[in-house]
């Protein structure tokens, strides 16, 4: 028998107003197109969202199922503007694993 006892935590649901802030927009490059072939979507989400709140985001927003979410914090890039240097702000991407069938069409809005 273990010393240690698990206390299991309780996640609070997520209100409809965060499940509209979660999603700011869709990323639409050559490599997100690239990626579609394999049912996946790329948006850009706040700093603070974590892999819960974009799953759920997605599945009431667009009415989807989804299997994985994946999310990359992006640094800002440090750039020279008439040789004074400035930084990007940092960003944080979520790629989207939808189930096998389901699909988003991120041209057109929710």
């Amino acid at each position: 028998m273990s010393r240690f006892r698990v206390i299991p935590t309780k996640i609070p649901p997520i209100s409809s107003e965060r499940l509209y802030d979660v999603i700011l927009a869709p990323v639409i490059t050559e490599k997100s197109n690239a990626v579609s072939d394999h049912n996946q979507v790329i948006f850009r989400v706040p700093l603070d969202a974590t892999k819960r709140e974009v799953k759920a985001a997605i599945e009431n927003l667009f009415k989807v199922k989804v299997d994985a979410v994946n999310t990359i914090r992006q640094r800002g890039k440090v750039k020279r503007f008439r040789g004074r240097l400035g930084v990007r702000s940092d960003y944080k991407k979520a790629i989207v694993t939808l189930a096998e069938g389901a699909k988003i069409d991120v041209s057109t809005g929710i």
